[in-house]
């Protein structure tokens, strides 16, 4: 099943965290790496003022695996805490790293820890510039529209500047 993974850093060495996570996510039993989109430096959005100066680094992963989600979902948020990920009620707060589920294949989930596809992933300029990178023709689960015509849609003011072309 191929599976959409959003990564992103804005606290230490954010290039040096998204390497290091690609590399594990990489590694895990059954998981093929298909592409990589470039890094892009990205404004925080909805964060606290006073962690408003501390840009993301975000980028999109796509991997192939016959994996379970859940147990896939485990090793992300392994893997998020091994790169010293703080967890707090905070869902905006910074962070060493963080990875996101986009897509799952065809998968819908409503309810339970794992939303598919991701609940704001349209909203957001700095999933949707990287995975229209990658995926520009895909149509995600109950979205009519492709990824590229969802990042033309985008309002302008997003801040998504690219950073690194070949990061890993």
């Amino acid at each position: 099943m191929e599976i959409a993974l959003s990564l992103g850093s804005n606290l230490g060495d954010r290039l040096a965290t998204l390497r290091e996570a690609a590399r594990r996510i990489a590694a895990l039993p059954g998981v093929r790496l298909l592409a990589a989109a470039p890094v892009y430096e990205t404004e925080p959005v909805g964060a606290q003022p006073a962690y408003a100066h501390l840009k993301y680094l975000n980028t999109v992963l796509v991997v192939d695996t016959p994996e379970a989600l859940d147990r896939l979902a485990a090793a992300f948020h392994a893997i998020e805490d091994a790169l010293g990920r703080t967890r707090s009620e905070d869902r905006n707060a910074p962070r060493t790293l963080d990875i996101d589920i986009l897509y799952a294949g065809g998968e819908i989930r409503r309810g339970g820890p794992l939303v598919l596809p991701h609940p704001r992933w349209a909203q957001r300029r700095f999933v949707v510039q990287p995975l229209a990178d990658v995926r520009p023709s895909l149509r995600l689960p109950g979205e009519p529209r492709t990824v590229a015509d969802v990042l033309a849609g985008l309002p302008p003011g997003e801040s998504v500047i690219r950073f690194a072309e070949d990061w890993r």
